[in-house]
C-alpha cells in the first residue's frame, strides 16, 4: 500500500512495462478485485495500444472512463489537469508506455504517485537489459512491486533479481510462470566460496556480493569477507565509522552511484575519502539511519591501504 491519501491530493496508480508485458491484464485483474473497488469515478489513462483490449463491461461496472494518449507530449501537467477537470475522478490509473522515458513524466502539483508497479516479460528481459537499460531503470526505480511473468524455463532468475535490485533495492520482486508465482528461486551460483573461513570477494564480483548481501541476510550474518573498496567518510558518521565501496553503473553512464556498507573500524580516523583500502570484516545486520532500518554493518578485523580498481561495477 502507498501513503495515506489526503483529500486535496489526486492519487495516481502507475503501471509500467514494455509493450506486451502484460500491463493491461494486470490492471484488469486489479480492477476486478473487491479491495480495489471505490464509489467514485476512476480515470484510466492508456499511453499505448497493445494487443489486449480493455473489457468495456468491466470499465462500466467499475465506473471507469478510459482515455488513450498517443504521444508523450500529451502527458503534461496542463493536459492531466484538463482531464481531471473534465472527468472529476476520485483516482487515476495510468498504463505507461515503456518506450517513453518515465523520468520525463511531470504531474500536476496536486497529483501524487500512490503506487507504482512494473510488469516485465521474463522471456525478453535479457533483450531489454542489453538494449534499453536506461528506460528499464527509469521504470523500475520508483516501483514498490516488480512482477516478472513468463519465466518458464529461465534458469538464472537469481541474476534477474540482482539486476533489478541494483536499480531499486527496496522493491518487492515476484517471478511467475504459467502455473503462477514461483515461490522458490534457486540458490545463486556465487563466484566466491561461501564455505571459506574468509570469503574473498573478487573485484568483478563486488556487485553480485553487494546485492546478495542486502537481499539475503541469513546467508551472510556472521561471515567474514575480504574485498577492496574506496573510502567514503562524512562528518555525520559516528567516530570510528566509514564506508568502503565502489562506483557502480546501475542503468547507464549518467546514472552512477556509490555502493558500500557502513564499516566500524579503529583505523577509520586515519583514512581519507577516495583512498583505496583492503577490508577484512565480519558482517552483522544492525539498525543504521541511512538504511531506514536494519542493514549490513561491517565490523573490521583489518583495514590496509590497497591498489585502486579502475573498472566500474556493472550489473
Amino acid at each position: 500500500m502507498g501513503p495515506a491519501i489526503e483529500d486535496d491530493i489526486m492519487p495516481l496508480f502507475l503501471i509500467n512495462g514494455f509493450l506486451e508485458a502484460g500491463k493491461t491484464e494486470f490492471l484488469q485483474f486489479t480492477m476486478e478485485q473487491e479491495y480495489f473497488q471505490t464509489d467514485g469515478k476512476t480515470l484510466l489513462i492508456v499511453c499505448e495500444e497493445g494487443d489486449t483490449e480493455y473489457d468495456q463491461e468491466l470499465l462500466k461496472a467499475t465506473n471507469t472512463t478510459m482515455v488513450t494518449v498517443g504521444e508523450p507530449e500529451e502527458v503534461t501537467p496542463e493536459k492531466l489537469t484538463e482531464l481531471e477537470l473534465l472527468y472529476n475522478p476520485e483516482r487515476v490509473l495510468m498504463e505507461w508506455n515503456g518506450m517513453w522515458n518515465q523520468d520525463e513524466l511531470r504531474l500536476p502539483k496536486d497529483w501524487t504517485i500512490y503506487q507504482q508497479v512494473t510488469i516485465i516479460d521474463g522471456s525478453t528481459f535479457d533483450l531489454y537489459v542489453k538494449n534499453m537499460k536506461p528506460l528499464l531503470g527509469a521504470m523500475v526505480r520508483g516501483s514498490e512491486l516488480i512482477i516478472c511473468n513468463r519465466c518458464d524455463g529461465i534458469e538464472d532468475l537469481e541474476g534477474y533479481r540482482r539486476t533489478l535490485l541494483a536499480m531499486n533495492n527496496k522493491a518487492e520482486i515476484v517471478f511467475e510462470d504459467e502455473e503462477g508465482e514461483i515461490s522458490q528461486v534457486s540458490k545463486a551460483d556465487l563466484p566466491y566460496d561461501m564455505t571459506a573461513e574468509v570469503i574473498t570477494i573478487p573485484p568483478e564480483a563486488y556487485g553480485i556480493w553487494y546485492i546478495d548481501c542486502m537481499d539475503k541476510p541469513d546467508r551472510y550474518r556472521g561471515k567474514v569477507v575480504e574485498f577492496t573498496g574506496m573510502v567514503l567518510k562524512s562528518p555525520e558518521f559516528p567516530k570510528n565509522y566509514f564506508v568502503p565501496g565502489r562506483m557502480a553503473m546501475t542503468c547507464c553512464e549518467a546514472d552512477m552511484t556509490f555502493l558500500g556498507f557502513v564499516c566500524k573500524a579503529r583505523e577509520a580516523r586515519h583514512l581519507e575519502t577516495r583512498q583505496w583500502v583492503r577490508v577484512r570484516a565480519r558482517i552483522e545486520y544492525e539498525e543504521w539511519q541511512d538504511y531506514g532500518g536494519v542493514g549490513p554493518v561491517l565490523h573490521a578485523l583489518s583495514v590496509k591501504p590497497d591498489t585502486g580498481i579502475i573498472e566500474v561495477v556493472q550489473f
